[in-house]
This record gives structure tokens, sequence and C-alpha cells, in this order.
């Protein structure tokens, strides 16, 4: 169970999380969040998950893979969020974990009480839509609505929608 929302009271606004990888399909995320925390005075969090099972190989290099690991995070999630500034405006809140995707996607809706929409985009690859998108077919893994933005739609369509 998720705790109580707060972003309908005074002093809060409703945040929308977008998840940060290297898929191409992840801009389309971005951009929906991004355009429907403007339409909305709302806020667009940007997260980027490091999988821990990368840094487990020898003990010596675990802190340089885990270092390397974090400054690629950083690039990807920065070119990510000056793409949000300089396409809508507006300035993301940029979180980077470090874990699995579900646990911490949860672990960071729990902490952050204004998010209320988790933005998710579908890839159009033979090998399926992507890991979090095919972990819903199932059964619900997140404790708030998701949104699924299709990797086709243009920017103009995403904005006709937001």
């Amino acid at each position: 169970m998720v705790s109580t929302r707060l972003s309908r009271l005074e002093g809060h606004r409703r945040k929308f999380l977008a998840i940060v990888d290297e898929t191409p399909e992840c801009q389309r995320a971005t951009h929906y969040a991004a355009s429907r925390a403007k339409n909305s005075n709302g806020g667009v969090v940007l997260l980027y998950v490091i999988p821990t099972g990368d840094f487990r190989e020898w003990l010596g290099v675990e802190e340089i893979m885990r270092a390397e690991a974090r400054e690629e995070a950083e690039a990807i999630v920065a070119k990510a969020a000056q793409t949000v500034r300089e396409g809508l405006g507006i300035e993301p809140e940029i979180v980077i974990r470090e874990g699995g995707a579900a646990e911490q996607i949860n672990a960071q809706i729990e902490e952050d009480r204004d998010i209320a929409i988790l933005v998710l985009a579908a890839g159009s690859a033979k090998e399926g839509p992507g890991p979090l998108v095919s972990s819903l077919a199932g059964r619900a893994a997140f404790p708030i609505p998701v949104t699924v933005i299709p990797e086709t739609l243009t920017d103009e369509e995403i904005d006709a929608l937001s």
C-alpha cells in the first residue's frame, strides 16, 4: 500500500515521475511527463536506476565500476533534463538510485509523496515493450496510476494529448 499522496494539499504540487534510461523510447516518456507537468502547474521527476548487479565482479574494482556507472547515469539524466528545460521550459528534479528498477521506483514513490503519476514508454522492438512495461502485464507493479506512452508518438502528438 502506498502512503497518502500529498499533491493536492496546499503547498504541494502533483509530480510526474519519468524513468530515464538509454532506450530510444525514454525521450517519449520524459517529454510527456514534462508536458503534463507544465500544463497542470506540476513538477517532473526524472529517475535513473543503476542496476546493482553490475558491480559484483571483483572487490577491488567494485568502487571504480560503481563510480563509472554513476558518472554515466549523471550524463544520461543531465541530457534528459536539458531537453526538458530547453523544450518545455521547466526545471526537472533529478534522482539517481541504485538497485532493482521496480524496487527503486516504488521506493521513490514512497519517499516523495507528491508523485502521483508514473510515466513509462513502450518500445517497439521485437523483444517487447520493455521490462518495466512488461512487468505491468502480469500484475500491478506500482502503487500509483501508470501512463504508458507509445514510442511512435511525435512531440507534437504528445503535446496535443497532454
